[in-house]
């Protein structure tokens, strides 16, 4: 069969299948989710099986075949390999479920296929994202004219706030960065804390600030940088300075004190950037506000979608004080860009320029949630991860390690020789071979722990309850 011969035949299969097509993937779709209350947890597939499922051991077809047959074939393939990250009882790194209104909402995403670059390209791109801008600033407590990038995560979110602090603070001392780079600019003094997420280490790497060149300041036993030590360091530093700081510890949830923080930093005619990958959704619960104070005054901030907002992966944002800033730090310009002045320009706030409409799923999350929803999900899951640490440390078989003031639970588990940390894996691998629920493990201060992450719209108080018996089910058999 010829190349246009193919084509044609595709094309045909497409106009005449199309909306069979979509119904079928509608019902794959749709059992997959109505599986997860019960699914098994994670996954026992083989990487090898898989890809032989897959047809990895075979050329690539030579000849085109029926789309519903490969809709099918690729559904049935893939799926030993899902793990049920969407469900109510996954617990691994901080994974919120999808509501169902942004799934629908994504699915819609990539019918309409918008290119969100700029409103030239998307006018409901560019609007959508301009809404969703003002009502998070709103729910958040943020300044009415702070500016927004949707990009895939905090990797990225990180990336864009602080390449626009590299912007903000060389540019304050009369060097353009994005014009001259870094050779023979003045050097930037980057502080973070000892327990920085490794994302603003990547950052750092990938704009040529150096991971190893970050000076980092100690921290407290809940992970809370130290104000002495801040104090101390930045008081011998000239500009340019940057500070990260964190809203929400990985690992336990904990708070860096932002408001003194601020003071510090400012004083001293430094950037502070915050990175809160999840915990700066306190801020939409009056019940956990108090813990996010201090964060409209950070230069710039990071946060996911795909954490706590419960929307489809990837969708993450990068929030500054310092709209043209932030645009000079991201814009990149060519002729055939068709920019509309009076318009939102997606492109002008994050680094990509080809890129998904990622404001539809956070539109429909936050119409659908409205501010009541938003904060009722959040206390939702911080109570119910203080009732998972309560059922485990009153069984005396587990201490809990962390202050539980957020969403995050460590867990070390007890032994007789005395070897928790050696307890704790056997215990963290038992868990995930049962397929109840699924929790991982992390390092913390030395110990070996188990984190559990509560964030998902659809955990109830007896998936929590079941998760618990199955841990310390696990527990009873490491040590028979």
């Amino acid at each position: 069969m010829t190349r246009s011969a193919t084509l044609e035949t595709t094309k045909a299969a497409s106009e005449s299948g199309e909306e069979q097509l979509l119904e079928q993937a509608r019902a794959i779709g749709s059992r997959y989710i109505q599986s997860l209350p019960e699914r098994f947890v994670g996954s026992r597939a083989n990487f090898a099986d898989l890809l032989e499922r897959l047809g990895g051991s075979r050329p690539i077809p030579d000849r085109s075949q029926d789309a519903s047959s490969v809709i099918a074939a690729m559904a049935d393939a893939v799926e030993p390999g899902l793990v049920a990250t969407a469900g109510p009882r996954y617990f691994g790194l901080v994974i919120g479920g999808a509501l169902p209104v942004t799934v629908a909402a994504d699915w819609l995403t990539s019918a309409w296929e918008q290119h969100a670059f700029s409103f030239t390209t998307s006018p409901a791109a560019a609007a959508v994202e301009e809404v969703c801008r003002r009502w998070l600033a709103e729910l958040l407590g943020l300044a009415p004219e702070v500016s927004l990038g949707l990009v895939t995560g905090a990797t990225m979110a990180n990336f864009t706030c602080l390449a626009t602090a590299r912007h903000a603070t060389l540019a304050s001392l009369g060097w353009d960065v994005e014009e001259r780079g870094l050779t023979g600019a003045p050097p930037i003094s980057v502080i973070t804390s000892d327990e920085s997420h490794a994302t603003i280490f990547a950052a750092l790497q990938m704009l040529g600030l150096g991971r190893g060149r970050a000076i980092r300041i100690p921290t407290d036993d809940q992970g809370r940088l130290r104000l002495d030590e801040l104090r101390a360091v930045v008081s011998h530093r000239e500009p340019p300075v940057v500070v990260c700081a964190q809203a929400g510890n990985v690992n336990t949830g904990a708070f860096d004190p932002l408001v003194d923080i601020a003071s510090i930093v400012h004083e001293h005619r430094g950037w502070l950037h915050v990175d809160s990958a999840f915990g700066a959704w306190a801020a939409a619960s009056a019940r956990y506000r108090h813990l996010a104070e201090g964060i409209a005054a950070a230069d710039s901030l990071s946060l996911d979608a795909h954490k706590w907002l419960n929307v489809p992966y990837d969708c993450g944002f990068a929030f500054t004080r310092h709209p043209e800033s932030h645009r000079a730090a991201m814009s990149v310009e060519a002729p055939y860009y068709a920019s509309v002045d009076t318009a939102r320009n997606n492109h002008h706030f994050v680094p990509e320029s080809s890129r998904r409409a990622r404001g539809f799923t956070v539109y429909a999350a936050l119409r659908s949630l409205a501010r009541s929803g938003v904060e009722q999900l959040v206390d939702r899951c911080c109570s119910l991860a203080r009732r998972i640490a309560d059922r485990l440390e009153v069984s005396g078989h587990a201490r809990i390690l962390n202050d539980v003031v957020l969403n995050q639970v460590l867990v070390q588990f007890k032994a007789a020789d005395g070897d928790d940390d050696g307890m704790t894996a056997r215990v963290i691998r038992r868990v995930q071979d049962d397929g109840t629920c699924w929790i991982g493990g992390s390092s913390w201060h030395g110990r070996h722990v188990m984190r559990i992450s509560v964030s998902n719209w659809s955990t109830t108080e007896a998936d929590i309850d079941r998760s618990a018996e199955a841990m310390l089910r696990a527990y009873d058999d490491c040590i028979a």
